[in-house]
């Protein structure tokens, strides 16, 4: 399963860039600037319901799928196995060797499970720890960033995807976060950008941000009673509750769920 936070923190959703950055222009052009790219999207992508049904329309003809499984977690999971047939190309990247959306791909990519990879992960209270591979890659396995890397290589991008070690990636996710902030955003952790390898394998858990305000890292934030809008105060968003739409009666004494627990989010 992904690292959530993390994942939204190196631009993860199809909602936003990396860094905690959305699609403002001043964003796109600050993140286009810093990667030195010819190209940058200018708006947001597809969530996830809205990529599969893109699939089913022909919009979208290629999809790489890592470390989820669609075609059984998402809503309507017969619509989206009839997109995925459909779909010219279906890439999936799973340490499982057989799922139910992996039956379906036309090119399947061993990939690492948690314990045999080596990276950093972000609990929801901010705090970046350091992840440590105790076992070996399995086989043919391989990191998501080495696979993401070898292919872009292959593709002509060597020069944007010559990362040799995640150190390098990690290096630079923190420059960005710290690239034109002067404390103008959340998410900063310049400090951490710069470090070789040997002080990146022996980094230890630090709460962001990590900047020149918070040089150890930041345990509460919004303590000064200012937040990250141009006036410093808080947005406060009412909700009225609601009970559900259909309650049981006499005539339909029973309310189904998905099915989903706790332990086979995912699956």
């Amino acid at each position: 399963q992904p690292n959530a936070m993390g994942g939204r923190e190196v631009g993860g959703l199809a909602n936003q860039l990396a860094a905690h950055m959305g699609f403002s222009a001043e964003e796109t052009d600050r993140v286009q600037r810093f990667w030195q790219s010819p190209r940058i999207a200018r708006q947001p992508g597809l969530n996830a319901v809205a990529l599969f049904q893109a699939i089913a329309a022909g919009q979208v003809k290629a999809v790489w799928i890592m470390g989820t499984n669609p075609a059984v977690s998402l809503p309507d999971a017969d619509a989206v196995r009839q997109a995925l047939k459909q779909c010219p190309l279906v890439v999936v990247s799973d340490v499982m060797a057989m799922t139910d959306t992996a039956e379906l791909a036309h090119i399947r990519l061993p990939a690492l499970a948690w314990g045999e990879k080596e990276g950093s992960v972000t609990n929801s209270e901010r705090c970046i720890s350091r992840q440590r591979a105790f076992l070996s890659p399995p086989g043919q396995a391989r990191a998501d960033w080495w696979i993401l890397s070898q292919v872009a290589q292959r593709m002509g991008y060597g020069e944007a995807f010559g990362y040799q070690h995640p150190s390098e990636i990690s290096s630079e996710h923190a420059a960005l976060s710290a690239f034109e902030n002067n404390g103008t955003r959340a998410f900063d952790i310049g400090p951490l950008a710069g470090r070789d390898k040997q002080q990146w394998l022996g980094m230890t858990p630090v709460q962001w941000p990590v900047n020149e305000q918070h040089p150890a890292g930041c345990l509460r934030l919004f303590g000064d009673k200012r937040f990250f809008h141009a006036d410093g105060k808080a947005r406060l968003l009412p909700v009225t509750p609601r009970l559900p739409q259909n309650a049981v009666s006499q005539r339909y004494p029973l309310v189904l769920n998905t099915g989903r627990i706790r332990d086979q989010w995912h699956t």
